[in-house]
């Protein structure tokens, strides 16, 4: 990988790791239909106008089936899976589910013609990251795997963000990444509203809590989307997934920092597996494949 896609990846580590930390301010007053609808309203408000402006916007909707059918895959059926799981699940194991994303992303490039994406080098890579995220997570989380439904609630969402990924940038080549996201919260922002409206907090809520849902929606929204088809069009659908593990270790080392959270010996462990396994699943090795 380039220093460019190294510098793209790191960046959406980190832009995807702060959310947890957003979430947690935001949710002790705002419902979490208001919060989803509120970031997705506010990326799509920052995207379409740059869209415009860079003049992508309708180059981009000859692909709106396809980008309509993205917003439901990566936005609508994982937000309201994993926030439905999350009533029932830690965020350990939710996260830990969450981390299989590559897997599936690896299964979808290698059926779609990308030849170096069962290499040894990133199997490798992929099993030693998912390794230091059950370590981050703490193992003390698989107490918390009795309720099946949430579980498959989660994998289904994982499943359909790796497919997301993988079907945008096939069935919309060369269309901007900006006019893309802004299109796709856009039709999210639609559909979530009823939802939201329904929810609104009766009282007027904290500066905190405003500030929070604010940077989810341009932080970690639209910056993060535009940042992440950079990073797309950098190394691919397939090695953009493992960005879920950066973003977990982003999320623990915030915890520590700014929440007062324990660093123990288990994420001391997990923080340079996770590093250590991000960089050999992101290489793109010239070898012959392992699976045919």
């Amino acid at each position: 990988m380039s220093r460019k896609g190294w510098g793209l990846f790191a960046l959406v580590g980190v832009l995807w790791g702060v959310p947890y930390m957003f979430m947690k301010i935001a949710v002790e007053e705002l419902a979490v239909p208001v919060i989803v609808f509120s970031r997705l309203l506010i990326g799509a408000l920052v995207l379409i106008p740059l869209a415009f402006h860079q003049k992508t916007i309708t180059a981009a909707l000859k692909y709106w089936p396809y980008i309509a059918f993205y917003a439901v895959l990566e936005m609508v059926i994982p937000w309201t899976l994993i926030t439905t799981a999350q009533k029932d699940l830690s965020s350990g194991v939710v996260a830990l589910l969450v981390a299989t994303v590559p897997i599936w992303a690896t299964l979808f490039a290698h059926h779609t013609g990308d030849s170096t994406a069962a290499h040894r080098t990133r199997i490798f890579g992929i099993a030693l990251g998912f390794i230091g995220i059950a370590f981050l997570v703490g193992f003390e989380s698989f107490n918390d795997v009795g309720n099946i439904r949430a579980l498959i609630q989660v994998l289904i969402a994982s499943v359909s963000y790796a497919y997301a990924v993988n079907m945008i940038t096939r069935k919309a080549p060369g269309a901007s990444g900006i006019a893309i996201n802004g299109i796709a919260m856009s039709l999210s922002a639609l559909l979530f509203a009823p939802f939201a409206l329904t929810r609104l907090p009766k009282t007027m809520p904290s500066t905190e809590a405003v500030m929070a849902t604010i940077g989810l929606g341009i932080i970690c929204t639209a910056l993060a989307f535009w940042v992440f088809f950079l990073v797309l069009d950098e190394i691919g659908p397939a090695r953009a997934s493992l960005v879920v593990y950066p973003n977990t270790a982003v999320a623990v080392v915030l915890g520590i920092f700014l929440l007062d959270e324990a660093l123990t010996l288990a994420i001391a462990i997990g923080l340079p597996m996770v590093l250590l396994g991000s960089y050999f699943a992101s290489r793109k090795p010239e070898a012959p494949i392992i699976a045919g």
